[in-house]
């Protein structure tokens, strides 16, 4: 890691608390961030502010090192998607746990994690825009150790990234994306067509082919049979272009595919790619295991097919607080939609805390958001008074984690050991 890496992010600890920051004590304004964490405050009993939205210091740290372990046993590089989380602190985490780099998918994005050290991204999209290019140009030039790799998957995209780069030093690298399927996302829909999109990048001074790549959570009605048949389109697509000598100017073919929904059969199919002319780079991208979640992921992830390899668990709990008590059948807490992610699942109700005891949130339902309130629906088995705590679990990471630009580590115990911060 640079001296600069290191610099920048020192600085985060640097930084003051105050209003920006939602969920934190109050009196612990003009603190810098590295004295807050210093004190070592209790989540649940140290003035912390409802809502506040906690992630776990343990499950964070199970989930880094369980995926470390899952990529090394399946020889695969791993570049942990980063819009996840937005966090250089996170980053530099999944990078100490033997990540290859971090993916990233807008030119902004790519900003954040420069100018906290990362040397290595994988640009999963396509880049047209001449200012972002130009940038991106003048930071390979200036740092030979720094290397970006993006998508093309168009002829005109290719024509448009040559006239932003011609003047440039380094080539660009760059991979074709392939279409996860006729309706899908971005991506090139045909061999024939992935053909003609790499004679022009061929054409391109600027630019340089070095692989293939693709999102098979695209794939539509995706189940393993169809996901596993794109995978093998895919790798069957790096061996044409190999045998077309199409990576002549290339170090190693990078192969890379793998959203949170489908890493199982991405290790399964990326196992037998034949021998090229080159090394292989078998590049997974999943993201949202960083912090998981208690809804979407939990029912998606590929360790539920194969248990014996461990398990993910979520790391996030938001801690709303009671508003209100309108009915028997009814309560109110004070976060919505400006707190919590909403768009895969409603929060759920998962714990209750009241004079410093915690239970389970037994018959409690959130039913609805609004901006600043979640809606509770309260059975008969329901014990909930204005003024408890109420725990609730997220569905999707990425949408949980951009709410939030400083956010409490903290230890099982309600013990705050850092403050992750974000930039979105």
């Amino acid at each position: 890691m640079s001296t600069e890496a290191l610099e920048a992010l020192a600085r985060l600890a640097g930084e003051r608390v105050d209003h920006r920051f939602k969920g934190l004590p109050p009196d612990a304004d003009g603190l810098t961030v590295g004295e807050l964490a210093a004190q070592r405050r209790n989540l649940f009993t140290d003035g912390f502010a409802t809502p506040v939205l906690a992630l776990s210091a343990e499950r964070l740290e199970h989930n880094l090192a369980l995926m470390e372990t899952y990529a090394t046993r399946h020889g695969l590089a791993f570049a942990p998607h980063g819009k996840t989380s937005m966090a250089p602190q996170l980053f530099r985490r999944q990078l100490d746990h033997g990540a290859w780099g971090i993916t990233l998918a807008v030119p902004h994005q790519v900003r954040v994690a420069r100018a906290y050290g990362v040397r290595q991204i994988f640009l999963a999209n396509e880049l047209v825009d001449p200012a972002a290019l130009r940038w991106i140009s003048a930071q390979l030039d200036a740092d030979p150790a720094f290397r970006l790799v993006c998508y093309v998957d168009s002829v005109r995209g290719v024509e448009l990234m040559d006239a932003a780069l011609r003047g440039a030093g380094r080539p660009l690298d760059v991979v074709v994306e392939l279409a996860a399927g006729d309706g899908a996302r971005t991506g090139v829909r045909t061999e024939a067509e992935c053909a003609a999109v790499a004679d022009a990048v061929a054409a391109a001074p600027t630019l340089r082919l070095v692989g293939v790549a693709g999102y098979e959570g695209e794939v539509p009605r995706a189940d393993p049979e169809r996901v596993r048949a794109w995978l093998h389109r895919l790798v069957a697509l790096a061996a044409a272009f190999d045998e077309a000598g199409r990576f002549a100017g290339a170090e190693e073919i990078v192969v890379s595919a793998g959203g949170s929904a489908w890493f199982d059969t991405v290790a399964e199919v990326f196992a037998r790619i034949p021998g090229l002319s080159l090394p292989v780079l078998k590049l997974l991208r999943s993201g949202a295991y960083v912090s998981h979640d208690d809804g979407h992921y939990r029912k998606l992830t590929p360790f539920n097919r194969v248990p014996e390899e461990g398990a993910l668990e979520p790391a996030f709990r938001l801690w709303t607080q009671v508003v209100s008590r309108p009915a028997p059948d009814q309560a109110f807490v004070n976060a919505g939609k400006r707190d919590a992610a909403y768009d895969l699942d409603l929060p759920f109700a998962q714990v209750i805390r009241r004079d410093g005891t915690e239970r389970p949130a037994t018959g409690v339902t959130v039913t609805a958001l609004s901006d600043q309130h979640a809606w509770l629906r309260t059975d008969a088995e329901a014990d909930l008074e204005v003024g408890d705590w109420v725990g609730l679990g997220l569905s999707h990471p990425c949408t949980s984690f951009d709410k939030w630009p400083l956010i409490p580590l903290a230890q099982a115990d309600g013990t705050v050991v850092d403050y992750i911060r974000t930039f979105f």
